[in-house]
């Protein structure tokens, strides 16, 4: 008897409580985004959210409704303008404090912006207790793309 449990018991998939792959986040500062990086996890206050589409319906009926909207989060290091799509801009209230996971950095002429797709999420938590410093807006820097040339040319500058 003790054999046959013991083979119905062998023959379960091992089952493990631990989700396999998900790692702690490490929460970042606005200040140490750089262009074209993203798996970023930062807590920001929203400070405005300005909607800059909003499609309905179009001609066929299984694409949704479509909106987007600029919002401008900080925290204490500065601040950075987020694109909200479809369901975040709810969650983007002017006042609001927010967990942005996983985001990504986009260009958008030119400059930064913070943006989270399918692969992140937008939280609204408790309010933060920290001053926005929105005298930093990194999406008012300007970048510019510059081809680095590797073999032995002329210096720059010169």
């Amino acid at each position: 008897m003790s054999t046959t449990t013991k083979t119905a018991s062998s023959q379960k998939p091992q089952q493990s409580n631990a989700k396999p792959g998900l790692r702690k986040p490490v929460f970042t500062k606005v200040e140490l985004l750089k262009p074209e990086t993203s798996g970023h996890t930062l807590v920001a206050k929203v400070l405005s959210s300005n909607p800059v589409l909003q499609k309905g319906r179009s001609v066929s009926q299984h694409l949704r409704q479509t909106r987007i909207s600029e919002c401008l989060i900080g925290d204490e290091t500065g601040t950075i303008l987020f694109t909200a799509r479809n369901d975040q801009v709810d969650l983007m209230k002017p006042g609001a404090t927010v967990i942005v996971r996983n985001a990504r950095i986009d260009m958008f002429k030119g400059s930064m912006r913070l943006a989270v797709d399918k692969w992140g999420r937008v939280q609204v938590t408790e309010p933060a207790n920290f001053v926005v410093k929105e005298d930093n807006n990194l999406s008012l820097v300007e970048y510019e793309l510059v081809n680095v040339r590797e073999e032995g040319g002329a210096p720059l500058g010169s």
